[in-house]
């Protein structure tokens, strides 16, 4: 048995059992390891994970423009979650820059910082799927760093990373909150997936501009050089 179901009046929640949160552990260690791995493969060089004083200096401007931006929220969900203003793109930077290594690390530390400022928290593997997890899912925009339109690509990556492991935890932590009618999966799909990728368009669209891409180019040379 993975999780007990238990009904309160018309409130239903899905609390898992011991093995089913070892085996939740164990799913996030995989994805983790799997997104590693993949980032050791496509790295072409060793700047993905180490960095020196400059890189770091820029990870962590990266991290104080995406917590600043974090604090603008366009609209916050009932149960967790926010449309901000484009507090995302700037999280994903470091992996575009330096590569998914890099950008993994940094994705993890931005979680933690999150995770003090502005916690959520029921359970212990719901705190690890919420922050260090989904946020260093941001990381993978390193996968597309050296390609054709690689911030594009990198950054949807990232952020449909962060959408996989924030819909895993609201299928077993939130379940109870699902709307009437839906099943838990998907409707943790749908509701992270509303706020994650409203402000993804949101992004996406101010990234069409020109001269805004340009501009994050230049970021990058300045950043790599």
């Amino acid at each position: 048995m993975l999780y007990n179901v238990i009904t309160e009046g018309d409130s239903t929640s899905y609390v898992p059992t011991v093995l089913g949160n070892a085996l939740l552990i164990l799913l996030f260690a995989l994805l983790l390891a799997a997104a590693l791995f993949i980032a050791g493969r496509k790295a072409h060089s060793p700047r993905s994970l180490k960095l020196g004083a400059k890189q770091l200096a820029f990870c962590a401007m990266a991290i104080a423009l995406g917590t600043v931006l974090s604090n603008f929220k366009i609209y916050r969900f009932p149960f967790g979650g926010s449309v901000t203003l484009l507090s995302m793109l700037f999280v994903c930077l470091p992996g575009y820059w330096f590569g998914a290594g890099a950008g993994i690390v940094t994705g993890v530390a931005y979680g933690i910082l999150q995770l003090i400022l502005d916690p959520y928290v029921i359970h212990p593997v719901q705190l690890l799927a919420d922050y260090p997890l989904a946020f260093g899912a941001f990381g993978l925009s390193g996968l597309f760093s050296s390609r054709k339109q690689g911030l594009l690509k990198g950054y949807l990556a990232g952020i449909t990373g962060r959408w996989i492991f924030s819909s895993l935890s609201g299928w077993i932590f939130f379940a109870e909150y699902a709307w009437e009618g839906w099943a838990p999966l998907p409707y943790a799909l749908v509701y992270n997936g509303i706020y994650i990728f409203s402000e993804g368009a949101l992004t996406l669209l101010l990234l069409s501009v020109p001269y805004v891409k340009e501009a994050f180019i230049r970021v990058k040379k300045l950043a790599t050089e």
